[in-house]
């Protein structure tokens, strides 16, 4: 099976691991990774998010692991748009976490258009922090919990671009 998912990736936390480890339990994998244009575009909150490489070094460390211990094989693309690569015709399911499912719909609907077939969407749900709340990448880069949602001690987060 050829899964696919996406997202900026910045930090890398168990939430994303979770969607790591669904898709490469299904198949082979190819991560869209957002480019430097689109990241800012896709964050809910206004925030810094470092390069692209920086982004697609850490993520590589973090697919690898996954590669080898499913025995599966992985790509990283470039994502220039949300519904990214998803809309080709070479894959088969899609992995998505609860706020993702919306677009998960829109690349069926343009894959429909283009006479391919639906992709199975599968829906990881979200990993809590230790407070209960959700893991985030921007709540880590904000100090309040580390990559893995213990609470930090740290409420000074990550810098922002004018400092």
């Amino acid at each position: 099976m050829n899964v696919a998912l996406g997202g900026t990736f910045d930090p890398v936390h168990d939430g994303h691991r979770k969607l790591f480890e669904r898709a490469f339990e299904l198949g082979d994998v190819t991560v869209g990774l957002t480019s430097d244009e689109l990241a800012p575009k896709t964050r809910h909150v206004d925030r810094y998010v470092r390069s692209y490489d920086e982004r697609k070094r850490d993520l590589e460390a973090e697919l690898s692991r996954y590669a080898e211990e499913h025995d599966r094989e992985y790509e990283i693309r470039t994502l220039e748009e949300p519904t990214g690569i998803a809309v080709e015709p070479q894959f088969d399911c899609l992995i998505v976490s609860p706020e993702t499912v919306d677009v998960g719909k829109q690349i069926n609907d343009i894959r429909r258009d283009r006479d391919a077939d639906p992709l199975e969407m599968l829906v990881v749900p979200h990993e809590r922090a230790e407070d209960g709340e959700l893991i985030s990448s921007t709540r880590i880069v904000n100090g309040e919990i580390d990559e893995h949602g213990n609470l930090t001690a740290d409420r000074d987060g990550r810098p922002s671009r004018s400092e």
